[in-house]
Parts: C-alpha cells; structure tokens; sequence
C-alpha cells in the first residue's frame, strides 16, 4: 500500500469582505491575502491585533464605538453585516480555517489540523448567529472533516514509514471514525439545506472513503492476522476488507479518475492478499475461518488534535499595537490579582513561620552548634595564641637559664643575709651568757634573763631586732616568689622545647568507634537542617521574586471581564509547583527532628566526656599562656628581691661589725671588773 494513489481533500472557500470603517490598507491585506502560509500568518496578525483592540475600545454590539461591518455568506452569496467587532475577528478566523483547508488539500497536506484548531476557536468563542456558514452544525462538519483529512495524512505517512501492521490500522479505523461523524452532520437535513448542492457531493466522497478506509484498517488487520500466524483470521480480515472495498468502489461512481485509480491499485493489493490466503488456508493451513463479528473491533487511535489559536501569542500576532492603551478596569483588574499574590504569600508565609518558631525552640533547647559539636579539630593543632608565645620564647633562647640564675642569686643572698643576722644572734645571747656568769661570779644576783645589756649592745640588739622582723617579713615573699618560679619554669621549660612536646602536652579526646559513628551521625543531620533551612530560604525568596515580577496588566487588558476569576486562576497555577516544593520543605521538618533528637539522646554521654576535656584543654592552655606571661614580672620581682637583700645584706654585715665590737667591749669591761674583785 506504499504506492496507493492519493484520495483528494475537501477544502472550503473563504468569505469575502464587506464594508468595515477601518484603515483601508489594513483592511486591504487582511481580506485579499494570497493563498498560501504567508496569507495564514498575516490573517493571524490581524485577528490578534483585533483582539487587542476590542479589549481597549468599546466596539462590540451595542456600544459606543461600534460600526457595521459586512461579510458574504458563503453559501448563499449574501452580504450580512453586524455592529459587532467580533463578527470581523469570526470572519477572519473562518477565513484562516478555509485557507488552512486549501492548503491542506495541496500536495503538502499538513495544515488540517490548524484548520480544525481555527474552526474550534471559532466555535467556542464566538456566537453562532452571526451567518449560516458559522452555525454550531456547519462548524462541527467543518471540524471533523479537516480532523479527519489531517489523520489520513498521518495513515498515508504511517504506511510510508512502514509502521507496525496494528497501529495503521487503527489509525485508519480512527479516519473512519471521523469521516461517520462528518456523514451524520451531512446526513442532518438542517444541515443539508444550509450547504445545497455541496452537500451531496460531499457526502458521497465522504461515504465513499468511509468504506475506503475500512478496507484499509481490515488489509491491516489481517496483515497482523498474518504475522502472528492466525491463518484463518487473516482470511476473514482480508475478505472483509475485499467487501468494504467493493462498497467504495460503487460510491465512487463519477469521481475524478485519481479516485479510480486509488481503488484500482488497492483492489489489486487487497485481491491479491485475499486469494493468497484463502488458497494458502485451503491447502495448506486449514484453519477454521471465524465469523468477522467474533473477533475483536478495531479500536480508532486518534492521533492528530486541532491545534489551539491563541490570539495573544507575540511569537504570532506580534507585538502588540495598542499597548499603551491600558483602560482603567485593567489596573482595576491589576489590583485584584495583586490582593490574590498577596494573600498566595501570606497563607505560604504563615505556614513558614509558624515551622520556624518550632524549629529554633527545638534548637535553642538542644544547644548544639554545628560548627563545633565536636571540636575535634581543635585537638589536632596548637593553637594560635600558644604558638605565639613559643614563637616569641624561640627568638629568646635564655629565658629559663636567666630566671633560674635569678632564682640562684636572689637565695644566695637570702642566705647571706639569714647567716650574717644568725651571728649577730649568736654573739649577742653569747655576751647575754657572759654577763649572767660574770654576775654570779661576783656574788650577786644575775639580772633576769632578757635584762637591758650594756649601752653599746643594747644598740646592737635592738637594731637587730628590727632586721630580723624585716627579714622575716622578706622571706615570706621570697618563699612565695620561689614557689610561683618552681610554678612556671616547667611550663616556660615546655613552651621553649619543641612544638611537639607542647601538643602531646594538652590533652585530647580518646573517642570509641562507637563515640565516632554517633558524632557524625549528629553532624549528618543538623547538616540536614541547615540544608533544610537553606533550601527554605532559597524557596521563600524564589516566591518572592516571582510574585514581584509578575505582572499580567497585559493579559487583563485583552481579557473578558467575565473571564477574569478564570484568568487568575490560571495564572496563580504558575506558583503550585514551588508551593509544593516549599510543602514538601516544611513536611520533611518533622522527620528530621525526631532524627535529631535521637541523635542527640545517643550524643550525651560523649557531649559529657569532650565537654570535660575541652575544659582541661582549655585550662592547660590558659596555665601555659599564664606562664608566659608570668616571666617578666617574675624577673622584675626578683630583681626587687635581690635589690632588696643585697641592701639588707650590707646592713646585716656592719650590724655584725657592730656587734662584735660592742661584744668584745662589753668582755673587756666584764674582765676590769673581776680583776678589781680580787
């Protein structure tokens, strides 16, 4: 059937144009347009340029602007006219759907369904009293006819392209389907008066490719029958299909001789097949022939659509003349739908919030930070502030020997000092004793222990009195300064020696494998969250800028007030996808918190263990920065320690001459004494 003849379209003549108050030019290209797709284009143009000028001025019937506009009827040849700017813009329409059919009658055949698509927008747009030849019959004739022309272009491709047996032929039993709907229109006597003669040669072309086609739908069936081995239903598919034809070929009578020529070439291809098979079955196959009315009907496929006008379309109207026009009902109409966007963001909006608050309570309860959950990191390095003061002990290499030579001195004098006072001591309870003996030796009785000595001791002594009490006082500061140098040497000692003896010094976390899998199963899903959070964000502010941007003013102007609440809906569907995302958003909240709070119940334990050893981390830190600090002050204290005994030191040693001459005074006086006794 590659080679099958094509059978000729119907296609229906264009309406003339009347009188219409407009600009001549335009009114001239939009009537007189050649016959081809550039005259389909410009008819498009004018009519969507039309629909932008009634949306802004009042010319439909019986208002203001309106004027009489004619068209010839085509059936009857008479003028009809109408104030009505609407009955121009059904006019064109009708017009662009007949060119379509011409076209589509040509040797392209690919403009039917743009017919159709035009005769649909016209019949469910427009009224129907308007002329005859655009009544709700003649329309739907038109329709189906050109629905049917276009899917027997796509038969007569399928068989081109060597389709599966199936698929042609319910692509086929589908062009009959619409060609039986066309025959009831025409078969309608209503109709039929309305068409007159045309009538009859329609419906007898049209009857005639019913039986065709059906032909044509069986061969295939039993070409499927054939492949699938089913002998004896192939032989049933091809005799019907073998009848059906010969019905066509007795409606065909008086047809031109392309007709006849298609019915020669396919009784050929369908004779041919059916002798084959019978004789093949006869003789070979023997299987038992079923009755046509007990095998499956073939179920039509209709793949071709009457393609949709849109008379706002830029890409086909182009841009649009009357923009600046905009009537005051438009922005009415602006301020409605922005009160419906407004209210859109506010019920989203109060849905965000409201699992927002939920969300940061549940945080704020857990008090966890993603960024430090673990600080394991930490653990891995010094830090910044204790390498600092490594860094500044390195360029000082004699710190800790200049604090201990410091620590040497300061006792040296310490020492000196404590001796030099101890021997004063000693020589003033050595003289006290003397005297004591002296006294008893004479006779008399010794004066109380802690009696005023001699003048020149006396001095001595008090003096004494007085370094000894300062000395004491010193030497608890000095014991105090030497225990926070004994402190801070090691510490000082720590941070001058290698860095990796300071980070083996602070103390680090011995984490399970059981301690590792809980934490990042933590940090797993507050990732989750933030990726929650982010995720909404980004959505609520997608929203926004949508609904800033939208503006449909253009939209509205060209817009039936009756069609508004329609037009809003529609247009407030461009927000249902990313309102489901922003649903699906906040439904997931749920989930993700009861995961953390899980999480988190298994997290506690080593929440408890890090958080201790942070705080050790923190205070070995702290104790070594301490140290650091420490130095200089313990080197200025020494300095004052030193400066202050080596004064004190100086004291003691002329405290101590002193003495011992008063003491060697008082022994010789003691001795005059007990020579002048005997």
């Amino acid at each position: 059937m590659e080679a099958v003849p094509r059978m000729p379209m119907i296609w229906l003549d264009l309406k003339e144009a009347g009188e219409f108050a407009f600009n001549a030019a335009v009114k001239k290209s939009a009537v007189n347009v050649p016959r081809d797709f550039e005259g389909c284009s410009t008819l498009r143009k004018y009519f969507g340029q039309l629909h932008y000028l009634q949306s802004r001025i009042p010319m439909g019937a019986e208002q203001e602007a309106a004027v009489p506009i004619a068209w010839t009827e085509i059936f009857s040849g008479k003028t009809v006219t109408h104030e009505d700017i609407k009955y121009e813009q059904a006019c064109i329409l009708y017009n662009l759907g007949a060119l379509h059919s011409m076209l589509g009658a040509m040797d392209k055949r690919v403009s039917e369904e743009c017919a159709a698509g035009a005769f649909t927008y016209l019949r469910d747009h427009f009224p129907h009293s308007y002329s005859v030849d655009m009544s709700h019959q003649i329309l739907n004739l038109n329709i189906n006819l050109m629905l049917g022309q276009a899917q027997e272009c796509l038969l007569e491709k399928s068989m081109l392209d060597n389709r599966k047996s199936f698929l042609v032929a319910r692509i086929s039993a589908q062009v009959v389907d619409y060609y039986k709907e066309a025959c009831r229109a025409l078969e309608n006597s209503e109709t039929a008066s309305l068409l007159g003669k045309i009538q009859k040669d329609w419906k007898k072309l049209v009857q005639m490719k019913i039986y065709y086609f059906a032909a044509v739908a069986h061969l295939h069936m039993g070409k499927q029958a054939e492949e699938q081995q089913k002998f004896g239903e192939r032989v049933i598919y091809f005799q019907s299909a073998l009848d059906k034809l010969n019905e066509a070929i007795k409606l065909a009578k008086g047809q031109p001789e392309t007709v006849q020529e298609a019915l020669r070439f396919t009784m050929d291809v369908i004779g041919g097949k059916y002798n084959s098979a019978k004789k093949d079955n006869d003789f070979i196959y023997h299987e038992a022939v079923p009755a046509l009315d007990t095998l499956q009907s073939v179920k039509g496929a209709p793949l071709v659509k009457a393609l949709p006008v849109n008379p706002t379309d830029p890409a086909v109207t182009g841009p649009d003349i009357f923009a600046k026009l905009v009537p005051m009902a438009a922005h009415e109409a602006s301020s409605l739908y922005s009160e419906e966007k407004a209210k859109l963001l506010r019920d989203v909006m109060a849905k965000i919030e409201a699992k927002n608050e939920v969300l940061d309570q549940f945080m704020d309860s857990l008090q966890l930070d993603p960024e430090t959950v673990d600080n394991l990191d930490m653990y891995s390095h010094i830090p910044p502030v204790l390498m600092e003061k490594c860094a500044a002990l390195s360029v000082r290499p004699d710190t800790v020997k200049n604090l201990v030579q410091s620590m040497q001195v300061l006792s040296g004098v310490f020492t000196d000092v404590e001796a030099s006072l101890k021997e004063i001591r000693d020589l003033l309870e050595e003289d006290e004793a003397q005297e004591r003996k002296v006294q008893e030796l004479l006779g008399k009785v010794p004066p109380p222990q802690g009696s005023p000595p001699s003048p020149g001791v006396a001095e001595v002594s008090k003096e004494c009195s007085k370094y000894v009490e300062v000395h004491e006082k010193a030497s608890f500061t000095n014991t105090e300064l030497h225990r926070a140098m004994n402190l801070h040497l090691g510490n000082l000692r720590l941070l001058s020696g290698p860095l990796e003896q300071v980070r083996a010094a602070l103390p680090a976390p011995a984490l399970t494998e059981d301690d590792k899998q809980v934490l990042q199963n933590l940090k797993r899903i507050l990732s989750k969250v933030q990726e929650m959070r982010d995720q909404r964000l980004s959505l609520e502010q997608q929203l926004r800028e949508m609904i800033q941007k939208d503006d449909i003013t253009t939209s509205l102007v060209t817009t039936d007030r009756s069609e508004m609440k329609k037009l809003f809906e529609e247009q407030l569907k461009k927000y249902d996808q990313i309102k489901v995302y922003l649903e699906q958003n906040l439904a997931a909240q749920e989930n993700v918190l009861k995961a953390l709070t899980d999480a988190n119940v298994k997290y506690a334990a080593v929440r408890k263990a890090l958080a201790e050893v942070e705080h050790k981390w923190n205070t070995t830190v702290q104790t070594l920065v301490a140290s650091y600090e420490a130095y200089e002050d313990l080197m200025k204290k020494s300095q004052e320690g030193k400066d202050f005994y080596t004064d004190l030191e100086g004291k003691a040693a002329k405290l101590l001459e002193k003495a011992r001459a008063a003491c060697h005074a008082a022994e010789a006086s003691r001795q005059q004494l007990l020579e002048r006794s005997v």
